[in-house]
């Protein structure tokens, strides 16, 4: 055996099974809403043809809308993305590099998809303006769920431009305060951030497994019927069930009042 072949041996087999992952569905997983991830465009910047091209069809199936380039200086000139999967490895040149570039023109939000798990590349990566930091080999759904979470996050109308209004539904995520018709609506931490979640995009339908990625944790294991608790309080504290709709086993959105 040549040297190195048991390794690539591995690498070959392991990819393979990642491949077919990605272009498979699992039935457990709750249906999400691909029409609305759509409007997502996302940049993968990844040399590696064995992991790039699964990545992009994985994520196209997904519904983002997405485009890949293979290097640092195309990734620097690619057309406006919403979010960057940044590769640090690149043939010419760093990915910190490339990262460090793109914060300093712009807020997209940034997920670095890399081999390298020392945490002072985990830690240089962030300290430069990386949103969120993901080592290979990594679960599929678990960094959509990420790509998500950051999407939500970084579209979350920013705390500068005062609090959001929905009807008489008052959002004021710099003071992490809830008003309807004029009163503060006293609400737990997690009863907040549940309520922010779904105001990101009103009317739009948010999954509960969104919701845990984003409320919770992306690895959460726990039972997804802390969901279905949080909105029973949100909508009492609330005072109309109608504010929270439900589709059932799908997710929930909140309602538009006028």
């Amino acid at each position: 055996m040549a040297p190195g072949g048991g390794k690539d041996s591995a690498k070959a087999a392991h990819l393979a099974i990642w491949h077919e992952r990605l272009c498979s569905d699992d039935p457990r997983l709750v249906p999400v809403d691909r029409e609305r991830w759509a409007r997502v465009r996302v940049l993968v910047v990844e040399d590696d043809d064995a992991i790039g091209e699964p990545l992009v069809a994985g994520l196209k199936r997904e519904g983002f809308d997405v485009a890949r380039v293979r290097t640092a200086a195309a990734a620097l000139v690619a057309p406006a993305a919403d979010l960057v999967l940044l590769d640090l490895g690149l043939p010419d040149g760093h990915g910190f590099e490339v990262c460090r570039q793109l914060r300093a023109r712009s807020s997209v939000p940034i997920i670095i998809v890399t081999a390298r798990d020392d945490e002072i590349d985990r830690v240089a990566g962030l300290e430069l303006g990386a949103d969120d930091y993901v080592v290979k080999p990594f679960g599929f759904r678990e960094l959509v769920a990420r790509i998500r979470a950051v999407s939500r996050r970084t579209a979350t109308p920013a705390a500068a431009s005062g609090p959001q209004r929905i009807g008489e539904l008052e959002i004021d995520r710099r003071s992490h305060r809830v008003y309807l018709a004029g009163e503060e609506v006293a609400l737990t931490p997690k009863e907040f951030d549940l309520l922010a979640v779904l105001a990101v995009d009103p009317g739009a339908m948010v999954t509960r497994r969104d919701i845990l990625a984003e409320v919770w944790d992306p690895h959460w294991y726990g039972t997804s019927k802390t969901v279905d608790v949080h909105i029973a309080s949100l909508r009492k504290k609330l005072g109309n069930p109608d504010w929270i709709e439900t589709s059932r086993g799908v997710g929930f959105r909140l309602a538009i009042h006028q």
